[in-house]
């Protein structure tokens, strides 16, 4: 039996999206990227989903053969509602990868994680050969952590410890992310709840520091990724 996808069919992205032309002409960019026969890792976010747009365009005009490994749940469903393939890392490797990023330092280090899918961005990107990371300006940071905290994904039984071990490592803030749209906290794409967590310095062994703590899945740090920034002005 197939599936009745209506409801799909009629999704919106949830919220308004700034710099829209910006970023539609940079999505357009990478979509000219892909060629035929490209397993492409899909991050989450508006220029992501404004991408898939540009991509689903080239596949009917071009007849092109490109799968997706989409890293979030509404990256997902836009696939299906543009009719472009997917797949998963148990079966493929992508063979690049195109994300967007809430702060980008000189080094190309980043924060990622509003959109509460950084673990499978992480993994996206590290198993990806090239990443090309979209941002506008306002994204562009001397210094991490400048105008975002550093979100944290923890597994909810861990709350507690993973909290006290972040204060020893010298957290000056740390707050459980809230959800918009139902009671309680934000659930991530694992069902995870995030710390919103802010540093006084962001030194380059932070990232690892915190992934070493027990509850902690991943962090939204990406230091020293070599990722390709492709700035929407």
């Amino acid at each position: 039996m197939k599936w009745d996808n209506q409801l799909i069919d009629h999704l919106q992205w949830s919220n308004t999206i700034i710099n829209r032309e910006g970023k539609e002409i940079v999505a357009r960019e990478i979509a000219a990227m892909a060629t035929d026969g490209d397993v492409i890792g899909a991050g989450s976010g508006s220029t992501v989903y404004l991408t898939l747009f540009a991509l689903a365009e080239r596949i009917r005009r071009e007849s092109l053969s490109i799968e997706i490994i989409p890293a979030s749940k509404e990256i997902s469903m836009a696939c299906i509602q543009l009719g472009i393939p997917q797949t998963t890392l148990w079966a493929k490797r992508p063979d690049w990868t195109f994300d967007g990023a809430d702060e980008v330092d000189p080094n190309r280090s980043l924060i990622k994680g509003r959109g509460g899918a950084m673990f499978k961005e992480k993994l996206l990107i590290k198993s990806s050969s090239k990443s090309f990371i979209i941002v506008d300006n306002s994204k562009l940071v001397e210094q991490l952590g400048s105008r975002f905290p550093i979100p944290v994904e923890v597994f909810p039984g861990a709350l507690n410890l993973v909290e006290s071990e972040m204060q020893r490592l010298g957290a000056s803030e740390i707050v459980l992310r809230l959800a918009g749209g139902k009671d309680g906290p934000v659930l991530t794409e694992n069902g995870n709840f995030i710390f919103d967590t802010r540093f006084s310095y962001i030194d380059p062994s932070l990232e690892q520091n915190l992934k070493a703590i027990t509850g902690v899945i991943e962090s939204g740090l990406f230091i020293g990724y070599g990722v390709e920034v492709i700035v929407a002005r």
